[in-house]
């Protein structure tokens, strides 16, 4: 089940935080001072905690439950074997809405044809769907993160370097269109950015027509970003405005200049507000990836 498989990597990070001793004391410093924390333009830090960059580095995401539960699910390097096999062999950041989850996969092969997204029911899990979309002309072959539109109509996913435009697929199991996992998932529209972006690793939906997402760009100082659009979703192209609102915080007790850090996955929390995105260390520290906690001043 994957909520004890998360409850797991927890343990892992905190037997990672034990052996790299230092790292995991500048995290508990940093969460306990809220006079050094950093910000995000907007967003102030409120506090920090670590995470494995082995299981859990890849992105996060709340997931609530029909209960009134919520809980956070998160997706890392390791892919599991029978994925690997099926050919798809890269997990990006997940989002989740109703209590479904999507997660966006990218092919191994040598020449990739398709995307694939593995769409989670809400507890008690099933066995998941994974709904493949063939390439369109000029789409690249990555999948980089899973952004679900507030009315769960619309799923937007990223492609990789630099871009100028995000993609808009009907979400799965829940838009009428996308309901028989052995149809190809169709690109309906794209999000026709006004400024070009660079390595977006995440994006999480604020309201249906902001999106937040965090970029893995060193030379922009692994910024925040945000992105408005000229109208909620409807499937179709939309003009969207690309604001950079910060810098992320880079912060470990193995030093280095922004290349050396690696930003990953976003989430947003719709109920509490709270955002995080993930950092992984770097160096020595590489192991652990910082999850940031901010809240909107």
């Amino acid at each position: 089940m994957p909520l004890r498989r998360m409850m797991a990597r927890m343990t892992v990070a905190a037997a990672l935080a034990g052996l790299l001793g230092a790292a995991g004391t500048a995290g508990a410093e940093t969460a306990a001072r809220a006079d050094t924390l950093p910000e995000a333009g907007p967003w102030q830090a409120t506090g920090s905690y670590l995470v494995s960059s082995l299981f859990q580095n890849q992105g996060l995401a709340t997931v609530r439950t029909s209960g009134g539960g919520s809980y956070l699910w998160y997706d890392g390097n390791v892919v599991p074997p029978a994925t690997v096999a099926a050919g798809w062999n890269h997990v990006g950041d997940p989002d989740s809405i109703r209590g479904y989850v999507a997660e966006p996969y990218q092919s191994g092969a040598a020449v990739p044809t398709a995307k694939m997204f593995r769409i989670w029911k809400p507890v008690p899990f099933a066995q998941p769907v994974d709904f493949t979309h063939r390439l369109a002309a000029g789409e690249a072959m990555n999948n980089s993160f899973s952004a679900i539109s507030p009315d769960a109509q619309w799923l937007v996913s990223g492609e990789w370097d630099t871009e100028s435009r995000l993609l808009i697929f009907p979400m799965p199991l829940i838009n009428p269109v996308a309901q028989d996992p052995a149809q190809d998932l169709p690109l309906t529209g794209r999000i026709l950015l006004d400024t070009p972006v660079t390595k977006v690793q995440g994006c999480d939906f604020r309201t249906a027509t902001r999106l937040l997402c965090s970029s893995d760009d060193a030379a922009a100082g692994k910024p925040l970003l945000q992105i408005d659009l000229a109208h909620k979703l409807t499937g179709s192209d939309v003009a969207g405005h690309v604001t950079t609102l910060g810098r992320l915080p880079l912060r470990s007790a193995c030093p280095s200049d922004p290349s050396g850090y690696e930003t990953e996955g976003l989430d947003y929390d719709h109920v509490t507000g709270v955002l995080r995105v993930q950092v992984v260390q770097p160096g020595l520290c590489v192991a652990l990836t910082t999850v940031w906690e901010f809240r909107h001043r």
